[in-house]
């Protein structure tokens, strides 16, 4: 028998291109162990990478010219051994980056060229029907992919339970079943950001339109917000889908266990209800779906801030605050707190939405600074004490000081994984952010699967937990082989003026391809529902087109940067799953008159130098 090829991998951890690389050739080197071996080799950032890929030379080393010029992640390559450290000794030959691996992939492993697609095959679980525990499947977790797993398994046949346990905040904060999205994410959130939208939207447009709204006549526009009102409608929302989820279980025949879950065993789980009572539960498969919980503010006094798991069922109006963090949770926060009048704040100690399009995410702060959200760059917090009651003085790195009412820290994420026994199952997680390293959703333990937010690799999306959830469900339960496609999946920033995406960013598309092989095509324009708006006059809504000049013109990534963003978005979502050109978008006849129309009528691009600002009817 022949030895296995030896494929190396190498990346920086947050490459999105590095990550799915890496997983397509793990699994392949799982299902075909006697062709395939996979040295994977990772590096903690994108400076890291470059230097050993660049500035050591180590490309350099190589026979092939195309890998002399290689400056993105991943770098893909054969060895003649598996060595751990990537060695210039030991080099075959180039293979190439993400493209190139996974054409590669495809060709390997494809039977034969009109060979149908078969999707995914899973690692052996041992499944059998006549197992002897006590359910088929137990989902951990109680948020939307774990239920809509577990509804899913249920409709198959499945017998299943689910296991959510909240576990307070650091402030005490507890919530219903449904998880981070419905509890303390994306709908009070979107909730109290339509708020704000209402509020500012009664200051900036009512005049222009001629809607009176002061008493006698007097057009000086005053509102007042009863935070109490608002927090108390928006909890009584979320009570009544507590109430629908616990019915829909029910209806679906998913036994609901207000249980907190630890491992045992790869098919056992200790089971620990509110009153501190332990039972034994045991499962042919497992789900972890548990999620994830905000970081910590580690400085001097850092317990008296509060997160996102908060802000949205406090007693009392937040009052001035500072938000921490330039992530999209801090900067949605500090939007609607200050659309509804109050002094908000931002510390961002580098640059606003890491990981998103850096134009549109610059274009947003400054949207946010000249509607009066102020920002202090460059630093963060270093000291938090108690003054004047319950007042909180900050200072910060640059020893500046301030007073606030609340402040609440938004700086990222970890996968809620501590405490669930993974050791005793041998699933190791990363040491950065305590995420489940997955093939196809599949752990190291086959038997255990993990879906949203505690998946390694896996965009921190409601829908994308869901959609992988039910595919899973189906793999598991019902025959089917489709995987999970996580490519071009679209999102919304619900900042104060929106902002929706799909597909890469004009940076990514740069680092992938190089900017002498991408067209940008972009419009700066004035939406018709500001128009009449003296106070909209100042800021623009922006969208742009990143196209593959070594193609048809592909599609690479759509953004756009202005009201109704995600409405905007959602459609062509579908078309890029369908392989967008720019040609087919150009031929598409937009809706009149719309912000979307715009998207479909781009013609300026970049590299033209002409101006962008859009004109006419």
């Amino acid at each position: 028998m022949s030895s296995p090829q030896i494929l190396h991998v190498a990346g920086w951890n947050s490459c999105g291109f590095y990550a799915r690389t890496a997983g397509v050739l793990s699994s392949m080197s799982l299902l075909f162990p006697t062709r395939l071996k996979v040295v994977k080799h990772d590096f903690t950032d994108r400076s890291h990478y470059r230097s050993w890929l660049i500035d050591s030379g180590f490309r350099e080393k190589f026979a092939e010219n195309r890998a002399h010029s290689h400056s993105a992640s991943p770098f893909v390559w054969f060895s003649k051994g598996a060595t751990t450290e990537p060695s210039p000794d030991d080099i075959e030959k180039y293979l190439g980056g993400h493209d190139d691996t996974l054409d590669w992939c495809r060709t390997i492993f494809s039977p034969c060229e009109d060979a149908p697609d078969v999707g995914v095959t899973m690692v052996d679980d041992g499944y059998t029907n006549d197992h002897p525990y006590d359910y088929d499947l137990v989902v951990i977790g109680g948020g939307s992919g774990r239920m809509a797993a577990a509804k899913e398994a249920a409709n198959l046949g499945a017998k299943v339970a689910c296991l959510d346990f909240v576990k307070p905040s650091p402030h005490g904060t507890a919530w219903g079943l449904g998880g981070t999205c419905v509890n303390v994410g994306c709908i009070p959130k979107k909730l109290m950001h339509y708020g704000a939208q209402l509020n500012e939207g009664i200051h900036l447009d009512t005049d222009a339109f001629g809607i009176i709204v002061a008493e006698n006549g007097n057009k000086a526009v005053t509102t007042t917000l009863s935070w109490e009102t608002m927090r108390e409608n928006v909890q009584n929302y979320i009570r009544g889908l507590n109430f629908k989820y616990r019915v829909r279980f029910r209806e679906k025949n998913v036994q609901y266990l207000n249980k907190l879950a630890k491992f045992t065993d790869e098919h056992t789980i200790e089971a620990v209800d509110k009153k501190g009572r332990t039972s034994t539960i045991t499962a042919a498969r497992f789900l972890i779906a548990t999620g994830g919980r905000p970081l910590p503010l580690d400085c001097e006094g850092g317990e008296l801030a509060i997160s996102s798991d908060d802000i949205f069922s406090l007693e009392k109006n937040p009052g001035k605050t500072l938000c921490v963090g330039a992530s999209y949770i801090s900067l949605e926060c500090a939007g609607f707190l200050h659309g509804i009048g109050n002094d908000v704040t931002v510390a961002v100690r580098s640059i606003l939405l890491r990981g998103f399009d850096r134009q549109c995410s610059e274009r947003i702060g400054e949207y946010m600074k000249e509607s009066g959200v102020k920002f202090l760059t460059g630093v963060v917090p270093k000291k938090l004490e108690k003054v004047d009651g319950d007042r909180i003085r900050v200072t910060l790195s640059d020893d500046s000081e301030d007073v606030y009412d609340t402040v609440l820290v938004a700086i990222g994420r970890s996968a809620d994984t501590p405490g669930l026994g993974l050791d005793n199952i041998n699933i190791e997680v990363d040491a950065k952010n305590a995420k489940i390293p997955t093939v196809n959703e599949q752990t190291s333990c086959p038997n255990v699967y993990a879906v949203g937010d505690v998946m390694k690799g896996c965009p921190e999306l409601t829908p994308v937990a869901i959609q992988s959830g039910i595919f899973l469900s189906r793999r598991l339960f019902g025959g089917s082989k489709e995987p999970m496609d996580y490519v071009n999946i679209c999102t919304t920033v619900f900042t104060p003026i929106e902002y929706a995406c799909v597909g890469l960013s004009e940076d990514d598309a740069i680092e992938k391809l190089g900017s002498d092989n991408i067209e940008v095509y972009h419009s700066e324009f004035l939406p018709l529902e500001w128009s009449l708006s003296q106070g909209r006059q100042s800021q623009m809504a922006y969208t742009k087109v990143i196209t593959d000049k070594t193609t048809k013109q592909n599609v690479l990534g759509i953004h756009f940067v202005g009201p109704n963003a995600g409405e905007v978005m959602q459609g062509f979502g579908t078309a890029m799953k369908q392989g967008l050109t720019y040609k087919t978008l150009s031929e598409t006849v937009g809706i009149h008159p719309t912000s979307a129309e715009e998207i479909t009528t781009l013609t300026i691009t970049k590299s033209s130098g002409e101006d962008a600002s859009a004109g006419g009817c």
